[in-house]
């Protein structure tokens, strides 16, 4: 099992030093499954806490095991390591200690485990928001971590299906939005109809080769420009 540690572990805002470029969350991507093994990366400040973690993943005996015990850069190791799960074993954090680490969280785009002492309604609430597949009270357990890593796997899967999903219907409803305007345009200026107006759509773009909500936004972007309401 190979390791990644760091004796100088200081302090270090989470929110400027690990996020950095990366704001935006990474785009969401499958575990993949043609390696022979899962990549694990076990996040943990305490050595002993992170050993007592690699422990009980050795009984699986399929995973590889990187462990980061300081916070510094913290997602961009992440991504150079290209974990397939990432375990947070947090013991007691403070306030703000967690909501750093939620943050991180929100930028992974993987399965996230993230296994802490005690927690209240308002953390588990943040946790979701954050996107962390599974927030398991009470720490570490040994014997659980094969349903644990399941679990934050599946949740992760279903939760990029409804990412996908619903971007698919914003899309949809954004295109539906912008072809209704482009017809209203072309029925007033030009006095047609609302079928004659969306066949202009669909000729227009049958001719350019484009797709109808392409032109529908060419038109309302033109209308804009000459001074037309939107």
């Amino acid at each position: 099992m190979r390791q990644l540690r760091n004796k100088n572990a200081g302090f270090v805002s989470l929110m400027q030093e690990q996020i950095g470029n990366h704001a935006k969350p990474l785009a969401l991507r499958p575990i993949r499954r043609h390696r022979e093994s899962m990549r694990i990366a076990i996040i943990d400040e305490s050595a002993v806490r992170a050993s007592v973690m690699q422990e009980g993943l050795a009984q699986l005996g399929d995973c590889e095991i990187f462990v980061i015990t300081e916070r510094r850069g913290l997602v961009r190791r992440i991504s150079e390591i290209d974990a397939d799960i990432v375990l947070m074993d947090l013991g007691n954090p403070s306030r703000d200690v967690l909501e750093e680490y939620f943050a991180v969280s929100r930028v992974l785009a993987r399965p996230i485990a993230m296994f802490v002492d005690d927690s209240d309604e308002e953390s588990i609430g943040a946790s979701i928001d954050a996107g962390v597949s599974a927030y398991v009270v009470d720490g570490f357990a040994p014997h659980r971590i094969r349903s644990i890593l399941d679990l934050a796997i599946r949740r992760f899967h279903a939760f990029s299906r409804l990412q996908t999903e619903l971007s698919v219907a914003q899309s949809k409803l954004a295109e539906r939005e912008s072809v209704d305007k482009a017809k209203r345009i072309l029925m007033q200026t030009r006095g047609l109809g609302e079928p004659e107006a969306y066949a202009e759509l669909r000729k227009t773009a049958m001719n350019q080769g484009k797709r109808i909500a392409e032109i529908a936004d060419a038109v309302v972007t033109a209308h804009k420009l000459i001074g037309g309401a939107a």
